[in-house]
């Protein structure tokens, strides 16, 4: 059985569009596969659909698929997308009646049964495994949609289908899983948000869209179509290996996923080798995504420039707090300004004031009318940045489970038959107890992988950044901060010197939290899962980075006592030894 290619042309819904046909174009492929789905998508679509029941699927997909459906089905690569989002039949319709109209023969097959019966809510959606688009392929599927599944599924059904695995091969499911996590946000793991940037290449211009070379045991290699852009290294692997992760067990529906097993080694140009993954069973339980629209928002911003700051900002919130009351307001200082500027932009701080209420018109102009009557009676300089304003749905998003076997997983084969998936049968409880590390390591225990003792000596202030790389992303309502190190040196002082208090020094709004600190030694990394630092979700946050994709850029940005011996720049080659 020979190697299976996947590529993917979108990590999320907006991503870009050509990128279909840039992939379909620039290389050989088995399987092309397209991610649209996110929590925040569910309410988008969510939305979509109580305006219009037959609509609730990423409508950007049908036309990308115009475009380049007739290339795919003449080489042969089979489509696989969750694009189907919460009416993935409608959006297998959709792509039947687009066939005809273009004079092509399609075979569409669909995965339902996600989608879980709750009055209390405006989306509820488990999340399945791969098994359900192995059966579409395997029954002759040239396109597969499927609703709400893991994102890796979209990787791991094709490898299902052509290798022929049983829910037994744990640690094939489990090597397939890292390379869907690995291509699931498209340009991400090819040099597209990656710390090092600089470093690239073309300097991060234009990263091409990523593949992986999947092999029959579950190893895979991550590379990209020869000529595009960004670069594919151990360093862009590891980065997109950390986002959206909690803890060593990576839960899935086919299986748990040992992340401290994961292995990375070069493979050539732009060629990254993964292996020794191993699995073990997965829980008997599925998490379900539940969306609700939680009220309506609006926000005004002051704009404070000069003197007395503090003074501008009281004031506005006395007068606006006595306009409309204190309920739902919440008030954000941003200290943008600088002493002594020449310009007014840069003399100036940023009040955001936000209100969210059930009432939409307390939220909507009573709000930003009473901000804007302000401009003449408040602050010296008052001025907003927006006219006042209507509020707006906000959306809660919460994380529930379901038991497996009580959620009917189908395939809809190209020929309309219904074929029921079968739960796993066998099932274990998610290990527990493995973020116990809040403090530093013992000075004698050695580094997993790493050189022995952490570095000591003379140090030197600088950015963190100069040492590590990190990325961080969402999760509902928690967020994830990835940090690596770039030798085993670095390696070898940051896992003794980034504890939870340190991180909370750093970051202070992490210090009120519920922490998770995860070593992966493999990765010569740590992984932070930040508790409730997005509250309620993406689509109710009022962060200023509402999804906290900035913060492994401002941990970076802190300036430390760094150790003046560790080496700065990229690691060393293959072959080159460097400490």
């Amino acid at each position: 059985m020979t190697v299976l290619r996947v590529g993917n042309a979108s990590g999320f819904y907006g991503d870009r569009f050509s990128a279909w046909r840039e992939m379909l174009d620039g290389g050989e492929l088995d399987v092309l596969t397209g991610d649209y789905l996110a929590e925040l998508t569910m309410l988008i679509l969510g939305r979509d659909r109580m305006r219009d029941p037959a609509l609730g699927y990423a409508k950007t997909f049908l036309r990308q698929l115009e475009g380049c459906l007739g290339t795919a089905l003449d080489r042969g690569v089979k489509l696989v997308t969750n694009a189907g989002g919460l009416n993935p039949a409608g959006l297998a319709a959709a792509i039947t009646a687009l066939a005809d109209r273009l004079g092509l023969r399609v075979r569409i097959g669909y995965v339902e049964g996600d989608a879980l019966a709750r009055p209390d809510a405006l989306t509820a959606n488990a999340y399945l495994g791969a098994f359900g688009i192995a059966a579409c392929l395997d029954a002759g599927a040239d396109v597969v949609v499927t609703g709400r599944v893991t994102d890796a599924s979209l990787a791991v059904g094709p490898a299902i289908a052509r290798f022929g695995w049983t829910r037994d091969d744990l640690d094939a499911l489990a090597g397939a899983t890292v390379a869907g996590h690995l291509i699931e946000c498209g340009a991400q793991v090819t040099g597209g948000n990656f710390s090092f940037f600089t470093e690239l290449p073309d300097g991060g211009h234009r990263p091409g869209f990523p593949l992986a070379e999947i092999h029959p045991d579950g190893s895979s290699v991550l590379t990209k179509h020869p000529g595009t852009g960004g670069a594919v290294t151990v360093e862009t692997v590891t980065a997109q290996l950390l986002y959206e992760v909690g803890g060593p067990a990576y839960l899935g529906p086919d299986v748990v996923t040992r992340l401290d097993t994961v292995r990375l080694s070069p493979d050539g140009p732009d060629r990254v080798r993964v292996n020794g993954v191993r699995g073990t069973p997965p829980p008997d339980t599925l998490k379900v995504g539940v969306n609700n629209l939680g009220g309506f928002r609006n926000s005004m911003t002051f704009v404070l420039c000069g003197l007395d700051i503090p003074a501008k900002a009281a004031l506005v919130r006395g007068q606006v707090e006595e306009a409309v009351s204190k309920e739902g307001l919440e008030f954000v200082l941003a200290r943008t300004d600088h002493r002594d500027a020449t310009d007014t932009e840069v003399a100036s701080a940023l009040l955001h004031v936000h209100l969210r209420d059930g009432d939409r018109a307390r939220a909507g102009r009573a709000f930003s009318a009473a901000a804007v009557e302000l401009a003449l009676a408040s602050y010296p300089g008052c001025t907003l940045t927006t006219l006042p304003g209507d509020a707006a749905p906000y959306g809660v998003f919460t994380a529930d489970t379901v038991a497996q076997e009580a959620v009917a997983h189908v395939a809809v084969l190209p020929d309309g038959i219904r074929v029921p998936i079968a739960p796993p049968t066998r099932t274990a409880a998610p290990p527990a107890g493995e973020s116990a590390r809040t403090a530093a390591p013992p000075a004698d225990e050695p580094v997993p992988g790493g050189t022995g003792q952490p570095a000591v000596g003379p140090a030197r202030r600088a950015p963190l950044g100069e040492l590590v790389g990190a990325r961080s992303g969402d999760k509902g309502g928690d967020a994830n901060l990835g940090i690596w190190a770039r030798t085993e040196a670095t390696w070898a002082w940051l896992r003794g010197w980034l504890t939870v208090d340190r991180l909370a020094e750093l970051l202070p709004e992490t210090a009120p939290l519920t922490v998770e600190r995860y070593e992966l030694p493999n990765l010569r990394a740590v992984n932070f899962v930040l508790r409730g630092l997005l509250g309620q979700g993406v689509a109710a946050s009022t962060r200023f980075d509402p999804q906290a994709k900035a913060l492994g850029e401002l941990l970076r940005s802190r300036v430390v006592d760094l150790p003046a011996d560790l080496p700065t720049g990229p690691p060393a080659p293959a072959g080159e030894v460097r400490p």
